[in-house]
């Protein structure tokens, strides 16, 4: 969802990234696995370095707008409050009911992700090499079908 961090006390840091450096952030789930963003371990995530941060500081009384898909890192610099104000801008049933806080996946790309996961169960059964060709053509394929030309 998209998001307002309102630094009500204290001081952070944030580091955003832009959804299209996903495939730079070693994702786990909706987390990167690189947790320290300032001094990352480039021998385990040699791609991490590609992806564009996008850094600011908060003080007392300062708003940021995160929009929904950014992944974020945020360091305390010093005690503080600070509030996140989440809202829906997708049509209501496109979000888990049970998802308070806005850290699940559209139900749609949940569903999509799962199938994709049986899908590749599936080519377990073929030998590496077709494993391979076939992988390679559903790639070309979500990339075909499901890659925006408008998107920057």
């Amino acid at each position: 969802m998209d998001n307002f961090l309102i630094q009500i006390t204290g001081k952070k840091r944030v580091v955003l990234y832009n959804p299209r450096d996903a495939p730079y952030l070693y994702l786990a789930g909706t987390k990167s696995e690189v947790l320290n963003v300032d001094n990352p371990d480039l021998e385990k995530y040699p791609l991490f370095m590609k992806a564009r941060r996008y850094e600011c500081s908060l003080e007392a009384g300062d708003v940021l707008f995160i929009p929904a898909l950014w992944f974020h890192n945020v360091i305390s610099e010093e005690f503080g409050v600070g509030v996140n104000v989440f809202w829906k801008h997708l049509p209501s049933e496109c979000y888990d009911k049970t998802d308070t806080y806005g850290n699940k996946d559209p139900t749609a790309a949940s569903r999509a992700v799962q199938i994709l996961d049986r899908a590749l169960k599936t080519l377990e059964e073929l030998p590496e090499e077709y494993r391979d060709f076939y992988a390679r053509r559903m790639v070309l394929r979500i990339q075909e079908k499901a890659y925006s030309t408008n998107y920057e």
